[in-house]
């Protein structure tokens, strides 16, 4: 039988009306013949299959596909499958649309313990899930196969690729598959050169078929053609933008899995001033001072959530990282920010911070400190690390409130000016403090 996904409407329907009702719902769930070509197996002897495609491409469906494929088809007992959150795991991997759940036939339906991490086939087959902002999970379960979904997203990938590769030793043929979005790290770009891998490129308007007339038109057509547009969707290697502050080298060449003692950890918040789903982020960054004097970024939250979300996720990184303060800029009606925050943990030190000059001022003893190999990231942080490396004037002075804000970059840039005396002096010209606070006096000197 031809692939369906290749036939009009026409076609199709003639193909449907010579079925009979038993063959109809075999089909629905004949994988094979609704697949692109470009979502077959690739074939020959091959250890990892890399699907490298935009957003909508099929991927998360692919990835589904081939699960069920090694589980029905070749009797394979035990797998592994890494998102980069739990979340993640459960949210799309299992209940999504193109998820397990919703792709394996009645005849072949897993059950889902989600307390246990796993899915049982009828056969006896088990996929356990992993998390991969805990590489440690993946030291000492052994499998047959392992689906890295959105692998270059992960902040610990090679790490956890690498816990992976260890515990790949069953069955007669060990392999993975990875479903991402291409970002451009050292070791998403390691992958790509493998001989050993498999690489299958692709691009969301191969699958406009499927995808809904609002995304093509709020996404596709807004987007193709921009930087963005080329990573996200056409999957592009997009590498560092001329004019930025941050390029991709430096960011890595400071990188580090190992810190020493902290002096001090502030939490940088730089609130957004709407919560639609449209909105900005709220900038959410979490840093540390070493005995060395250097500075750690330790953690990134930031997301699109209301005031009060905010605050409490703010709250809970200044708690886990044992933080000295919450370091919060009231300009764009942020003022009650602190408020809040004190509402949640009145015992919180809140310093609020108020801009008087633009961003790319504030921004650039900062840069000037990563040029100096003086700050650090504990692990990748790709939002962050992709709205540093975009930062250039030009998206600073951008005036375009719902679409373009370096909120991370923002946050992060507060965070480490208030750990770094230095750079406070250097920036007194261009920060004014809010004049209620005695930390803020006190770190300035008063």
């Amino acid at each position: 039988m031809p692939s369906l996904s290749q036939l009009d409407p026409h076609q199709l329907k003639t193909l449907l009306a010579t079925l009979s009702t038993e063959e109809k719902a075999a089909l629905l769930y004949r994988w094979e013949s609704w697949r692109r070509p470009q979502q077959a197996p690739p074939a020959g002897d091959w250890t990892g299959w890399l699907i490298d495609a935009g957003r909508g491409w099929g991927k998360t469906r692919t990835g589904a596909e081939t699960v069920r494929h090694w589980v029905e088809q070749e009797g394979v007992k035990r797998i592994g499958i890494v998102s980069e959150t739990a979340a993640d795991n459960r949210d799309i991997v299992v209940e999504g649309e193109s998820g397990l759940m919703n792709i394996c036939p009645p005849w072949s339906m897993p059950t889902y313990e989600p307390s246990k991490r796993r899915l049982t086939w009828p056969n006896g087959a088990i996929a356990t899930f992993y998390d991969a902002t805990e590489p440690k999970q993946l030291r000492g379960p052994q499998h047959e196969k392992i689906w890295f979904d959105e692998l270059a997203k992960y902040r610990y990938a090679e790490q956890v690729f690498d816990m992976a590769m260890f515990g790949l030793r069953l069955g007669a043929k060990p392999q993975w598959i990875a479903t991402t979005t291409p970002l451009p790290t050292p070791f998403f770009k390691s992958l790509l050169k493998r001989p050993d891998v498999v690489i299958t490129k692709g691009k969301t308007v191969e699958n406009l078929a499927n995808l809904s007339p609002t995304f093509r038109k709020t996404v596709v057509d807004r987007y193709k053609g921009t930087r963005l547009g080329r990573q996200e969707l056409d999957a592009e290697l997009i590498d560092d933008v001329i004019g930025a502050l941050w390029s991709r080298r430096t960011i890595e060449d400071c990188r580090v899995s190992v810190i020493p003692t902290l002096k001090r950890v502030v939490v940088g918040v730089d609130p957004a001033t709407t919560s639609r789903k449209t909105s900005n982020e709220h900038g959410i960054i979490t840093v540390g001072i070493g005995s060395d004097n250097h500075g750690y970024v330790l953690d990134d939250v930031s997301d699109i959530m209301t005031p009060d979300q905010m605050a409490r996720r703010a709250v809970g990184c200044y708690t886990r990282h044992k933080a000295d303060a919450i370091v919060v800029e009231t300009n764009n009606g942020g003022d009650f920010i602190p408020a809040l925050i004190k509402t949640i943990s009145p015992n919180v030190n809140v310093i609020d911070v108020r801009a008087a000059r633009g961003k790319v001022v504030r921004a650039e003893p900062i840069s000037a400190l990563y040029d100096q190999g003086r700050v650090h990231h504990v692990g990748t942080f790709p939002a962050l690390e992709d709205q540093m490396t975009q930062f250039t004037r030009e998206v600073a002075a951008s005036r375009d409130p719902e679409t373009t804000s370096p909120d991370r970059v923002d946050a992060l840039v507060w965070a480490l000016t208030d750990l770094f005396p230095d750079v406070v002096d250097v920036m007194q010209s261009a920060l004014s403090y809010s004049s209620g606070s005695s930390a803020n006096k006190h770190w300035m000197g008063s």
